[in-house]
């Protein structure tokens, strides 16, 4: 029989794929989504490209030093410390902090604050929610009339922001660090696409906006928008870093789970609840069976299932201990076509797989079934 109180030797990630979008600090996400047991697919949904010859920013940097603003707001902590390394390089850093710690110094959330203060600047007011609404509502309850507000940009343009600091009567300078773009090689994205529509992922995650807006927009192109949406409202797990991130999403309808604090370890310890609870568990001939993405926990024991046996066992679970015909589980079999002779095939290597052969029992001339506890039956018959 099960032990219920068996200790798992697996990471709470075991036998779950997550799909990571990120650019920036991919292998720091994948190295603690793999750590905990995840199989991850990263295809990194945009590319940053730093500005430091850019002239749009070096006339910025000229700008400021020479009018200084009423208020500079940092929104990324890459994009302070890029615009201040910028500075050094053409020998106008030294000016650039002078005018910097005269002015109202608004820092976008805890990462960017360090920035600040690394350069040797202390910031005036930092939102906790790390939200660019927060920062704008501030800005216009202290009034904006005449003032001149100079915005470190983060990639993506910010015309909600500026038009409304622009209504309120103030002049705005766009300081553009660097620029995200769609990644150079287009395949691993569309193959990230591929495996979310095709349910090959268990969560997908997000850790910036623009990264989830260049994800979305290579499905339109490629005509799978509404297959992604379907994906992700109902079988991949959209995990978003924050709230500011899971905007592009939110904007199509997409519901999606942030962490309370806007980190990366807080993004991962909370797939760490999320998977395993989406997981369907079932009493089976004597085992705790546990049905994860591409390996199923029997007793506890991780076992890797093929893709094929994987379809199988969920066509199964859906109807547990109930019969499902050989058609119905070829229907389920991805490019198996007509012949039964495939379920047996996959069939045989499930159970191998499973390492408990009774899990499954074979109904002859009707098909195939779950054992399903008896005590259960009435728990599981309608489920």
């Amino acid at each position: 029989m099960y032990d219920e109180q068996q200790q798992p030797e697996h990471g709470p990630l075991a036998g779950f794929t997550v799909g990571v979008t990120a650019a920036r600090r991919a292998d720091e996400l994948g190295a603690l989504l793999q750590r905990r047991g995840a199989a991850v697919l990263h295809a990194p949904a945009l590319r940053i490209v730093p500005l430091a010859d850019d002239s749009e920013l070096l006339a910025a940097t000229k700008e400021i030093i020479q009018r200084t603003p009423d208020v500079v707001v940092a929104t990324t902590a890459i994009g302070f410390r890029g615009w201040i390394e910028a500075a050094d390089g053409w020998g106008l850093g030294e000016d650039l902090l002078a005018r910097l710690r005269g002015v109202e110094l608004l820092a976008r959330g805890p990462k960017v604050k360090g920035a600040v203060r690394a350069a040797g600047l202390t910031e005036d007011w930092s939102p906790s929610s790390e939200s660019m609404a927060e920062v704008l509502d501030r800005l216009l309850e202290e009034g904006v009339e005449g003032r001149r507000v100079a915005i470190q940009l983060h990639g993506e343009p910010l015309p909600g922001f500026v038009e409304s600091l622009k209504a309120g009567g103030a002049e705005v300078l766009g300081v553009p660090v660097y620029r995200w773009l769609p990644p150079e090689d287009i395949g691993p994205v569309d193959r990230l696409l591929d495996a979310t529509v095709s349910r090959g992922l268990d969560a997908l995650t997000f850790t910036s906006a623009p990264a989830a807006a260049s994800l979305l927009s290579r499905a339109e192109e490629r005509g799978l928008l509404p297959e992604l949406l379907a994906a992700l409202n109902h079988d991949v797990l959209p995990a978003c870093v924050g709230p500011v991130t899971a905007l592009p999403l939110q904007a199509l309808g997409v519901d999606t789970v942030q962490p309370e604090r806007f980190r990366l370890g807080p993004l991962v310890q909370l797939l760490c609840q999320e998977l395993p609870g989406r997981a369907r568990s079932l009493p089976i001939a004597g085992h705790r069976v546990e049905i994860r993405g591409h390996a199923v926990l029997v007793d506890g024991v991780l076992r890797p299932v093929p893709p094929a046996g994987m379809s199988l066992l969920r066509a199964l679970s859906r109807r547990p201990g109930w019969v499902v015909p050989r058609a119905d589980l070829l229907r389920a079999l991805p490019g198996a076509g007509r012949d039964e002779h495939a379920v047996e095939t996959a069939m045989a290597r499930l159970r191998t797989a499973l390492g408990a052969p009774k899990l499954i029992q074979t109904v002859v001339k009707r098909g195939y079934r779950l054992a399903l506890d008896p005590a259960a039956d009435s728990k599981y018959a309608d489920a």
